[in-house]
């Protein structure tokens, strides 16, 4: 086992090595990427691979990159006439922040570490416990051989640094060979839950709690009995906290470093947030960063470019193409090709977690039949949905405009048509709820049985009553909306004024009765019958996407993540 772990890292060494070189041939900014006093996950990886690839398709990996994100962040301080200033990328780029960019500025014109977001010194870099919200904490400058802060003192350090020729290791700014950290700093809250507060738990200008993770984890089970988010969020399963997976601490120039059976924290941060970015960019890639951003997004990876049959019929003229400047070479298309292969397999990986703690985190039983179902009868029965999660609502996270997780199900007549269903999309791939465009327009009826714990903002207009909104602003009230301080103390009313959350989030362990009723019109016929139904997950609505936005491929690839949770079938006899 650990000989082939040698290989594949030897093979990791030699390639990162040769991405490197591509990097600071190509990169504009490699002169600030190699001098930079927050050093990049790519150094981390030379000797803990595991770390950096789990990392590499992670949301933290992510943070920056999302253009979801940076579609939002921008149309909300174009909202506020500037006045968040850096609250939304303070979290999403604490380096690039602390470093002094402009909040509006691009990722091709931001620094490489600015755009691995949540990067490895982001958390390992902190030295000093912050029990404040809102990315309100401070990551330690230096360059690589500096301390990091860990769970522990790294007991295999010092025979590293003891043996440093022989490791191949570098100690010091010039000295030969690898180069490799202090020795680590003990951290004690590193390994708490009280480290993950400062960027999961947000509350905006006028008192929302847009993010409330820690609100509801101090006040669950998970809290009373000890049990940490990173027990949940870097175990070996999922969204469970059965225990953590094993692997030695670094490799180091083909050497094994600390007992292989120690224990290893998953650094892939198990979530149900997905990537919708082009492949090339994201994941986190050392061989993609041969291009920039810019030169990337002219890739159109939806098309065959860089497969070698489909090039072979370019070449021949058999199939007509034309390709940007950038990527005229076909030997470029097939390498970012290549690249784009690697990342997939990564994105693979990140789907089946995302199913699986989704999956780990409910239970829906029945579906149970108030009364015996009948020909020509109205047929009311019900499902019961249950939050087995013990450690917060169902689901949590960023509330308000996302993310939405709601309950689909259709009946199937005895010939195999369908003849009722609720949770049913739109053209769009919206729910057929008051946002949706096409029940707006006519096209879809208005589903009035649809069960969705999507939390809402409510705010109170100058026209009617309170009314669902994409974000907590009265765009009635206000000719220019300003995301201020209230005026009057939210703990005097309770809530912010002419603001509100409707929430419906389930609690840990609560379960929820998921209702209907379906027409006797439906049940037209005797026979067998089918209840197909599924819990379905996804990150952000489409009609939210389409007030920030957001491109038709972003729209495309939302839908594309969108996931069925414990689908299942149920036969029943219609007499």
């Amino acid at each position: 086992m650990l000989s082939k772990l040698i290989q594949c890292v030897l093979a990791l060494g030699l390639w990162l090595g040769g991405a490197a070189a591509a990097v600071a041939e190509d990169d504009p900014h490699a002169a600030v990427f190699a001098e930079s006093q927050y050093p990049s996950a790519v150094q981390c990886a030379s000797c803990h691979p595991k770390v950096f690839w789990e990392w590499a398709v992670s949301n933290h990996a992510y943070a920056s990159i999302s253009p979801m994100f940076h579609k939002f962040e921008q149309a909300i301080s174009d909202l506020a006439s500037g006045t968040i200033g850096t609250f939304c990328v303070r979290c999403h780029a604490q380096i690039g922040t602390q470093m002094a960019e402009p909040r509006e500025a691009p990722l091709w014109e931001r620094s490489p570490i600015s755009r691995e977001g949540i990067t490895c010194v982001t958390c390992h870099r902190v030295s000093a416990q912050f029990g404040k919200v809102n990315g309100e904490r401070h990551v330690e400058p230096g360059d690589i051989n500096k301390p990091i802060y860990n769970t522990g003192v790294g007991q295999a350090y010092a025979e590293v640094a003891g043996k440093s020729a022989e490791y191949g290791v570098s100690l010091s700014p010039g000295q030969p060979g690898t180069p490799m950290h202090a020795a680590p700093i003990k951290f004690e809250q590193i390994s708490k839950s009280e480290f993950c507060v400062s960027c999961h738990q947000v509350a905006v200008h006028p008192g929302i709690k847009l993010e409330v993770v820690w609100d509801q984890y101090r006040g669950a089970p998970a809290a009373k009995e000890g049990i940490s988010c990173q027990a949940c969020h870097m175990g070996k399963v999922p969204g469970e906290p059965l225990g953590y997976e094993t692997w030695p601490i670094a490799v180091v120039n083909g050497q094994t470093v600390g007992d292989p059976g120690q224990r290893h924290s998953n650094h892939m941060m198990f979530g149900p947030g997905y990537p919708i970015a082009h492949p090339g960019i994201f994941p986190f890639n050392p061989r993609a960063q041969r291009w920039g951003i810019e030169t990337w997004l002219k890739f159109d990876y939806r098309q065959p470019w860089g497969d070698p049959a489909w090039e072979d019929k370019v070449e021949k003229g058999e199939i007509k193409a034309e390709f940007p400047a950038e990527w005229a070479a076909r030997a470029d298309r097939e390498e970012a090709r290549y690249v784009i292969s690697l990342n997939e397999k990564l994105l693979n990986d990140k789907k089946r977690s995302r199913i699986e703690v989704m999956e780990n985190s409910m239970k829906i039983d029945g579906p149970f039949f108030k009364d015996e179902p009948k020909v020509g009868t109205k047929l009311k029965l019900h499902y019961l949905l249950t939050n087995v999660d013990k450690g917060h609502n169902l689901p949590s996270g960023s509330l308000g405009a996302q993310p939405e997780l709601w309950f689909n199900v259709a009946l199937i007549d005895p010939d195999g048509q369908r003849v009722w269903e609720s949770g049913y999309v739109d053209s769009n791939g919206d729910m057929a709820d008051i946002h949706s465009l096409d029940v707006a327009a006519g096209k879809v009826p208005y589903d009035s049985q649809l069960f969705n714990l999507q939390t809402k903002f409510l705010t109170t207009n100058v026209k009617g009553t309170d009314r669902e909104m994409y974000l907590p602003v009265n765009f009635d009230f206000d000719q220019l909306p300003h995301i201020r301080p209230p005026g009057v103390p939210t703990t005097v009313l309770n809530h912010p004024p002419f603001i509100r959350m409707e929430g419906r989030s389930l609690p840990p362990l609560a379960s929820r009765k998921i209702k209907y009723s379906i027409p006797a019109s439906a049940l037209a016929k005797p026979g067998k019958y089918k209840l197909q139904s599924r819990m379905r997950s996804r990150a952000e609505p489409i009609y939210f996407m389409k007030f920030v936005g957001a491109t038709v491929d972003m729209e495309q690839s939302i839908n594309e993540w969108m996931i069925d949770i414990h689908p299942q079938a149920a036969e029943f006899e219609v007499k």
